[in-house]
């Protein structure tokens, strides 16, 4: 792999010698480091170890810089190849971000700090995979930025061990050292640090009190307040500011004690690994990550934030008992052994990495009618055939979720409810909001609406897909025209997936997937009428939804149709929605045959159920035709004011009546002509024709 992080500077702290211990790591196991950074201290590491480093002023926070900042990374990535883009703080996730969003490159990050809930921190939380180095910062993410647990690794900071086996540094007898290492800021406690030292010092003589690290720019004043306050407690004879130093191995193996002062949420604290590694007591506040690393009397110990009095007693407690300490390094050794190693960090980045690498989300929209649901199955088993280890969702009407509960092909099912929170323009908005929490790395739009491609836009994936037509279609990343000749339905919808690979078979069939409690009931619908024996069953749709009136086949044609199927002695079943129990009423009383009727009886996975057992199936151009497709029951199609070529669903024993006029197709819901002809012109006897082929033995 190739592996690019991204941080501010590579000047000495936790975060640079994290960056530098991975990235040595990696090309000494076969992989290829990158560092991108504005310089510092560290770069020269970086080259003997054999990876690279690129300079770009990533530290600044102006978003002229930044905006430069993401063309020149780009050019970076592709140059280099680049796997994986690895952020370690704010600035330069901002940059990352966007520059992986530009090219499609996976990008993931490592939360080094305890962030403000603000917006410029929630970058951290956007990557598929947020890297934490402790258990406080993992639910920091996930209560303040709304990371899902799911993308969350726990990998805690690590220390090369092999920095500190090799150091041979005696220690001064009667001499003691108390080191405090990092940087010189309010939030690190060195105020507190010092009076505890002042209490220290009236109980122990001899010792020497070690400031390792600087005070940033911004906060020389401090270090200004800090110099004085030593005076003020007779420590100055006592106190050296070190500096930022490149030794801290070996000072810290001449080191007696060291204390971590933090006032605020720690994210980790690996400066108390690097003292474990060289031996040495530790005395921390209970704060953060920290307590992940020292449990309180058996590893180190721990005192209350802002507290001297507790923490001098700490200290002089390990100055004056010499076994006792011993036996914090001994257990703190061995912890550190099992836990903290840059082999432990390494190996789960890595995990994480190839992880990443091998992970796809997709989502597939398909919010409408629960035929078009029902049409859209043969895509989804392409789809999971095409990405057989991706986690597959599909956003689907509530009306149509029903059709997909246990589709074998998707992992999850997220409900667009048009009719309640989901039906004005801020519920679409909320909807998007929810799409981005699981980031999704392709969005495949069936839908092909304005709406539908608002939301893919808005989910922020990395590559959608659809039509453009029109509809807002140029927010996808890749479209194609809809300007071909009319096309079945299944044919038209890849069309789409061929832009990601997936070539049309037209051998795609649709699928359902009634439960065994959906087959009981059906059988049980066939009992209440005597029919449980009964093989030559004619199942027949009486309307297709209301707004499309036109496309239903006259009741004196049903009517007619029931009687000759009855002299035949073949019983005919009849379907629909409530709606139609009207029209099933008035069925009954023109007809002698009397058919037995389960209209408003079924649901769709019912009603797949009950076509299953028929021989043949008949309807107008309706969700109930499709199903008959998806159960492989031959079907009988009656077209009028639609076009078959568009709307006819795969199935190898179909029959189509279409009367060629010069008025239909019309896409009408109302007929201009007010004769209904194209309907009208369909005659019961014809039917009845077709069917007889299917009625000798079940196909």
């Amino acid at each position: 792999m190739k592996i690019l992080q991204i941080v501010p500077e590579l000047n000495v702290g936790g975060v640079e010698t994290g960056t530098v211990d991975l990235a040595k790591y990696l090309v000494r196991h076969g992989h290829q480091a990158i560092v991108v950074s504005n310089g510092g201290a560290m770069v020269e590491d970086i080259e003997k170890a054999g990876a690279k480093h690129y300079h770009l002023p990533v530290h600044k926070k102006s978003l002229w810089t930044a905006y430069q900042c993401i063309g020149e990374l780009a050019r970076i990535i592709r140059d280099e190849k680049v796997d994986i883009v690895h952020a370690r703080s704010r600035v330069p996730a901002w940059i990352a971000f966007f520059t992986c969003r530009k090219i499609n490159i996976p990008f993931i990050t490592t939360c080094h700090g305890y962030y403000s809930k603000h917006l410029f921190s929630k970058v951290m939380g956007w990557a598929k995979i947020v890297i934490v180095p402790s258990n406080v910062i993992g639910r920091h993410m996930m209560d303040d930025f709304a990371v899902a647990s799911r993308d969350i690794r726990l990998i805690p900071r690590s220390v090369d061990l092999d920095k500190f086996r090799s150091l041979k540094v005696e220690r001064k007898k009667g001499e003691y050292v108390i080191s405090i290492v990092g940087r010189i800021t309010p939030l690190k406690g060195h105020e507190f640090f010092f009076k505890a030292m002042a209490r220290v010092l009236r109980s122990v003589a001899n010792i020497k009190i070690w400031v390792i690290g600087e005070a940033p720019v911004n906060k020389e004043s401090y270090r200004e307040e800090l110099n004085i306050l030593v005076k003020r407690l007779g420590l100055a004879e006592y106190v050296q500011f070190l500096g930022n130093r490149k030794d801290v191995p070996q000072l810290l193996a001449r080191s007696n004690c060291l204390v971590l002062s933090t006032v605020t949420e720690e994210a980790f604290g690996r400066v108390i690994l690097e003292a474990q590694a060289a031996s040495v007591p530790v005395v921390a506040t209970r704060v953060g990550g920290v307590v992940d690393i020292i449990d309180d009397e058996q590893t180190g110990l721990l005192v209350t934030p802002k507290d001297p009095e507790g923490m001098s007693q700490a200290v002089i407690r390990i100055l004056r008992d010499k076994t006792f300490a011993e036996r914090l390094t001994t257990a703190a050794y061995k912890k550190l052994e099992e836990n903290f190693t840059l082999d432990h960090m390494a190996t789960k980045t890595i995990a994480a990495y190839e992880e990443l690498l091998g992970s796809t989300r997709i989502l597939i929209i398909k919010l409408s009618s629960i035929g078009d649901v029902v049409l859209a199955t043969a895509s989804l088993k392409a789809i999971r055939k095409k990405f057989p280890n991706a986690q597959i969702h599909c956003l689907v009407g509530k009306a149509s979720s029903e059709i997909l509960k246990d589709c074998p092909y998707l992992d999850n099912l997220i409900i667009y409810d048009p009719e309640s929170k989901d039906k004005d323009l801020l519920g679409l908005f909320d909807l998007a909001k929810r799409l981005r929490k699981t980031k999704y790395d392709k969005i495949i739009d069936f839908q092909n609406n304005t709406r539908s491609h608002l939301l893919a836009s808005l989910s922020f994936p990395l590559e959608s897909y659809g039509y453009d037509n029109g509809h807002l279609g140029f927010l996808l990343t890749h479209k194609i025209h809809d300007d071909k000749p009319p096309m079945p339905p299944v044919k038209h919808q890849f069309e789409v997936l061929k832009m990601l690979g997936i070539e049309y078979d037209e051998k795609a069939a649709l699928e359902l997937w009634p439960s065994a409690q959906d087959e009981d009931y059906a059988q049980s619908l066939l009992d209440s009428e005597w029919l449980s024996n009964k093989k030559q069953i004619v199942g027949l749709n009486i309307a297709a939804s209301q707004r499309w009136r036109t496309k239903n086949w006259p009741l004196s044609h049903i009517a007619e149709f029931c009687e000759i199927c009855a002299k035949k002695n073949w019983r005919v079943i009849v379907t629909g929605l409530d709606k139609d129990k009207e029209a099933a009423r008035e069925l009954l009383h023109i007809t002698k045959s009397k058919p037995a009727i389960f209209v408003g009886k079924t649901d769709i996975l019912q009603l797949a159920a009950l076509i299953k057992r028929c021989r043949v199936f008949i309807s107008p151009d309706s969700a109930p035709m499709h199903v008959a497709a998806a159960v492989g029951v031959p079907f009988v199609g009656l077209f009028g004011p639609t076009d078959p070529v568009r709307h006819l669903p795969p199935g190898r024993n179909a029959v189509v009546f279409k009367k060629e006029m010069s008025c239909s197709p019309c896409y009408s819901s109302h007929c201009k002509i007010l004769t209904h002809a194209c309907m009208h012109q369909i005659t019961p006897q014809e039917v009845v024709s077709a069917i007889e082929k299917f009625m000798g033995s079940k196909k």
